[in-house]
């Protein structure tokens, strides 16, 4: 038992950062659900909080991509807010069809990214100088395209892809039951049911992975991890789901989300593009000289930033409802934040999709948290800052104790 115990020690330890992420978000949600007296949990908010921070997780994804190659954007957010500038003249000023703007300004953010990757990868200007000078460049054009005034409001068809909600399939006389059930005046079965499917997806592939790791003799994490990790996440995943099948079902915006989550996921950790990534992050002369093009991952790594920024763009437009000139001020801060608190090393190669994605809900709930307290915004910003500092410093404190 003692050899258990101690070897159970070594891999937490070894994995601190993997673990502790979970616990983090945890025990920060459990400390503002006490502070709101039960606000932070309630399906209305829960709902916003998925609404608030859907862009700022889109963006992570990327940013992710972008780090793990060696580089940074900082001209995320404003990007984000050009693009949504361009989609709201479009749509308010010059009558183009929605569907027209919208691919229209996913072509535009993808352009965006590929001239700064081109810039940063073929020119070998450091990526801080490139996205420094997009950000000012961006945020300039965005206040001259909107000549410094708010445009709005959108039609209802463009509105849905920040606003709207999964429409619940199953009858009305089960809606009911199930209402009457859960204590509610109205219930979504359909969104129930996805997290129902979630959470058997979640185990089915996770005891696959632990039978296949098996098989090639391949270690893998302690039984008793897996089944507490498995539990923790499948509990949380179906608390949720049953939160917003009492309100008004699942957003669409969490549907591209979870979406957008899985196919990163499998990009990053299942594909040879996804390890050449790593490897070029990693040890960039290395990566050149095993015949990786190192030119070309760095140049898409900006491309596929820009695509995420412009779609974030115009997730928030939407969500507001008018693009306004000061549209994404700042918003690259909490995205950048997001991927280092979830894991990322600045200096490149390291860093994981799941752990990005919860260290933009890490900061996100703790800016609703502290909003729902009545905390002023300075506060709040520094309350972030020193949470940065913290994520960040423990990383490297982890990785010297470990060398």
């Amino acid at each position: 038992m003692d050899t258990t115990n101690k070897s159970l020690g070594d891999y937490f330890r070894h994995h601190m950062r993997e673990y502790g992420l979970l616990i983090a978000l945890i025990a920060i949600m459990v400390f503002f659900q006490v502070v709101t007296d039960g606000t932070l949990l309630k399906p209305v908010n829960i709902t916003n909080l998925f609404l608030q921070n859907s862009y700022i997780i889109i963006m992570a994804l990327g940013m992710l991509v972008v780090i793990v190659s060696g580089n940074i954007d900082l001209s995320v957010g404003s990007v984000m807010g050009f693009v949504g500038a361009f989609a709201a003249v479009m749509i308010v000023e010059w009558q183009v069809p929605v569907s027209v703007t919208i691919l229209a300004s996913l072509l535009l953010g993808t352009l965006i990214g590929a001239a700064q990757g081109y810039f940063v990868a073929y020119w070998k200007i450091p990526s801080f100088i490139v996205t420094l000078a997009g950000m000012l460049v961006f945020r300039g054009l965005s206040l001259w395209l909107l000549e410094g005034q708010s445009v709005g409001p959108f039609p209802k068809s463009f509105q849905l892809i920040s606003t709207g909600f999964v429409p619940d399939i199953f009858p009305a006389g089960l809606t009911d039951a199930l209402a009457a059930m859960s204590g509610s005046r109205n219930f979504n079965g359909l969104s129930m049911a996805l997290g129902v499917v979630a959470v058997a997806f979640i185990i089915w592939t996770g005891l696959r992975d632990r039978a296949h790791n098996a098989k090639y003799g391949i270690e893998d994490e302690p039984q008793a991890f897996f089944v507490a990790r498995t539990v923790i996440i499948s509990g949380a995943l179906l608390f949720v789901m049953f939160k917003l099948s009492t309100f008004r079902g699942v957003p669409n915006v969490l549907v591209s989300m979870v979406v957008l989550t899985v196919i990163y996921a499998f990009l990053t950790a299942n594909t040879t593009i996804g390890r050449r990534i790593y490897a070029l992050g990693g040890n960039v002369k290395a990566a050149k000289l095993s015949g990786i093009k190192t030119e070309r991952l760095i140049f898409l790594s900006f491309v596929n930033m820009g695509l995420l920024a412009a779609l974030a763009g115009l997730i928030f437009a939407a969500r507001l409802n008018t693009a306004t000139p000061k549209a994404g001020f700042a918003v690259e801060l909490d995205v950048i934040a997001a991927v280092f608190i979830g894991g990322a090393s600045m200096s490149g190669g390291s860093g994981k999709v799941i752990g990005a994605v919860v260290g933009a809900f890490i900061m996100g709930v703790m800016n609703n948290g502290m909003s729902i307290l009545g905390i002023g915004i300075d506060y709040q910003q520094v309350i972030k800052g020193l949470v940065l500092l913290a994520a960040v410093f423990f990383d490297v404190y982890n990785k010297t104790k470990q060398g």
